[in-house]
């Protein structure tokens, strides 16, 4: 298991212990997590599931695909560490990863 913490928009964290390969929206999904309304499912087809990544994990991240970056065009407040949660898929190296939800989504 890996740790994958959420911070909500008002400030809640959700410390979860996750599966490797599952996404962060899946499991804000699954946990219930407040902002993250996942229209699409996580096919990468809207923007209602955007979150900031906290910098100190931004590099290890990664950057968004070309794809996931048109779908970001159509969130609200993007900013430098912005990504789709459900283009982050969750891996050993992630151990710890910190995300926060913005105050709205698309």
């Amino acid at each position: 298991m890996t740790q994958l913490t959420i911070v909500a928009f008002d400030g809640t964290r959700y410390d979860l212990a996750v599966e490797n390969g599952s996404t962060v929206m899946e499991n804000a999904v699954r946990n219930s997590v407040p902002g993250i309304e996942a229209e699409c499912g996580g096919a990468c087809a809207c923007a209602t599931c955007h979150v900031y990544v906290d910098e100190a994990w931004t590099e290890k991240v990664g950057s968004p695909s070309p794809m996931e970056e048109d779908m970001l065009d159509f969130a609200l407040d993007v900013q430098p560490t912005s990504r789709l949660s459900c283009q982050i898929k969750i891996k050993p190296e992630l151990d710890g990863l910190v995300v926060r939800v913005p105050e709205r989504q698309a």
